[in-house]
This record gives C-alpha cells, structure tokens and sequence, in this order.
C-alpha cells in the first residue's frame, strides 16, 4: 500500500520508542508523546489552579473528544458519557435500561465479563445463531429476531477472542428495519473497523486502537434513547436539573485521562480512520501469511479477514500461556494469552493473540514468525 510507509512513519516518530516488540494493540496501543503531554499538563494545571477550575478550562477539549467519538461511531448528535472503560459503560448502560423486560440477544462469542455485567442485571441472554467461524449468521438471525424479538440487540464486531469482523453494517440495518435498539461492543472495533452505523448505543474504551490513556472510556447514546434511561443514583437534590447523561456521569473522574483520549481521537481522525483501518488489515494478512505454517499452531482467521487480530489455537501438547510467558522474558515481545473465560460459550481453549499496529513492519512480524518457533520448541 503506498501510503502505508508515511502513516507508519508518522505513527512511530510520534511516540516513545519500542522496549522490545509490542505485539499486544489489542490489549493496549502505545500513546503518543503529545497524548501523554496532554494529560501530564492538565494535571499540573490542577496542581496550579485547582481541580475544578482546571476541569473548566478542559471542557472544551472534552467536547471535541465526545463530538469525535459522535463522529466516529455515525450519529453526530448522539450524546456522549466518559466512563473509566468499556465495562463500566456496559453496566452504566444496562443498569438504566428502561422497562421491565430484561431479555437480549447476542453472539456465542461474547465477552465473558460483559456477560457478568449482563447477569448481574438480570438480563436473560439468548443466543444469536452463527456460521462455523462464529460469524453471526444474518438470515438466520433475521428470522429469530422478527420471531421473538428481545429487548435489545447487544453486537461484538470485533471479539476479545477472535479477529473475525461480525457484519456490523446489515445488523444495524436489520436492527432499524424491526424496530429493536442495537447496542454495540466497540472496545476492538473502534479504530480498527468502521463502526459509523449510527447504532442506538455504541460504547468502547480508550487505550485499544485509539491509542489513548487507560482508565477512561465512552458511551455514546441516541438522543431519544438517553432520555429513556433510568439512571440507578436519583438526581441530587441540590442538582435537580442535571441531564440523563450528566446524572449517568456524575461523580468523580481522572479528567487528565480525559483529556488524554480526547487528543487520541483527535489524532486518529487527522491520521485518517479509512487510512488506519486499510493499514490494520493489511497487517493482518501479511501476519496470518506468516504464521499459516508455524508447527503448533493453527491460525482461526482467514487470510484476508479485515481486521489486524491473529488468533493463534494451540495443537495438542503446546501450553499457550508457557509461549506468552517465554516470549516477554525471552525475546521482550509482548502478547496476548486469552482464557476460555473471554468467550466462554465459544472457546474450547486457550489461544494466542497477535494485534499490531500501524508501526509495524513486516520484518518484525517475519522476528516474531521466528520467535513463535523457538517458543514452541522450548514450551
């Protein structure tokens, strides 16, 4: 691609330089120097002036932040809460969900700890039908939910798991066409898919592909949704005219962080996010290509999926978490060693994950090919 060399240029020059080879964007991507510039000034703007008055004067970066992530996800006007991750987004969500009915759909292939969040609010969780990949399914999915349709519709694009791209696009138009609210997942699916659906609710964290601080995370909501919602902490007596999603904010919060992501976005979108997802699916590929051979494993992945994640299945006798292991204190390149518990409805087995980013070049996914086979050797 010829404009993958400028971006991953542009990309590396403005960050810290690498302690080894990061291999982990999926978990969480390295800030940039101006990123985490701005999140150290605003704290010492509050040691200067005062938290609140430092948080004042922060506002307006935080409106761009939200008005981008608006952006971003395809509903400009939708309203948008800073949370301290995707969680905590999911359980601020479903905690003030309107109504009774506590009945939602979603893939096999959920997150494990979104589906404590879910349980933990009551909510009866059926499952979405899905072909051998774990794809959803749409025709068949179509059919169950104009059947019996649940309360909501609760979409991973993108898996902890897995890299495999769920079709966002035809859920949401499914979604609108029966008339059922679509909650997406987009922790691993902002920044690195297109995920501007204008779905009823999207929500993500930071420090994923947005290269962002940790600890903070977003939740953008449809206007008419938001005012539907039914936050758990009645408001205040002396604030009685706090908004839905000011009541749903409320409390305290590492505005550094903030204001941190804020600029993360801010720089995805001046890199360009067709740009960065192009880059990201390229990378896949080549490391997918790479690894198809590796005795020991099996890649779950097409080729050309589109996205940068490559999940690794162990065969018999390779210890997943040994190769992590020996991997980061051997060769100083960081990975992912995912648990059954990510996916607990779908994953038989532990597996490995590999997730660059733009930065990274095809010769050190061609050292971690050859990393991968000395791991093996020596697990």
């Amino acid at each position: 691609m010829s404009e993958a060399t400028p971006l991953a240029d542009r990309w590396r020059a403005a960050r810290p330089p690498v302690a080894g080879l990061h291999l982990d964007n999926a978990a969480c991507s390295r800030q940039s120097f101006a990123v985490l510039q701005a999140a150290a000034q605003h704290a010492l703007h509050e040691a200067e002036v005062g938290g609140y008055v430092a948080a004042e004067a922060a506002a307006p970066v935080l409106d761009a932040g939200r008005a981008a992530v608006a952006t971003l996800c395809g509903s400009p006007d939708a309203e948008v809460v800073f949370t301290t991750g995707s969680l905590h987004a999911l359980d601020l969500l479903l905690g003030s969900w309107p109504g009774e009915r506590r009945r939602l759909a979603c893939l096999p292939g959920e997150y494990g700890p979104n589906l404590a969040v879910m349980a933990a609010h009551g909510f009866d969780v059926r499952l979405l039908p899905t072909l051998d990949d774990g794809r959803l399914a749409l025709d068949d999915a179509a059919f169950q939910l104009e059947e019996d349709p649940p309360d909501l519709v609760h979409l991973t694009p993108v898996a902890s798991h897995r890299g495999t791209v769920q079709p966002l696009p035809m859920m949401a138009k499914l979604c609108a066409e029966l008339g059922l609210p679509l909650v997406v997942d987009a922790a691993q699916a902002l920044g690195q898919v297109d995920c501007a659906v204008a779905a009823d609710v999207t929500y993500s964290s930071s420090r994923k592909w947005i290269a962002g601080p940790r600890g903070v995370g977003v939740l953008a909501v449809r206007p008419e949704l938001m005012e539907r919602l039914t936050p758990r902490l009645p408001p205040p007596g002396w604030a009685p005219t706090l908004s839905v999603a000011e009541r749903l904010q409320f409390g305290e919060a590492n505005i550094a962080a903030r204001v941190g992501f804020s600029l993360a976005v801010g720089e995805h979108l001046a890199c360009g996010p067709k740009l960065i997802r192009a880059r990201l699916a390229e990378l896949g590929g080549i490391t997918r290509t790479l690894l198809a051979d590796v005795d020991g494993w099996f890649v779950a992945e097409e080729v050309d999926e589109p996205s940068a994640i490559t999940t690794l299945v162990a065969a018999d006798g390779v210890d997943a978490a040994a190769v992590r292991a020996w991997l980061l204190t051997e060769r100083r390149i960081v990975t992912t060693y995912a648990s059954v518990e990510r996916a607990p409805h779908e994953l038989a087995a532990p597996v490995l994950r590999i997730s660059p980013h733009v930065d990274t070049t095809a010769e050190e996914l061609e050292v971690f090919a050859e990393a991968l086979i000395a791991a093996t050797a020596a697990s």
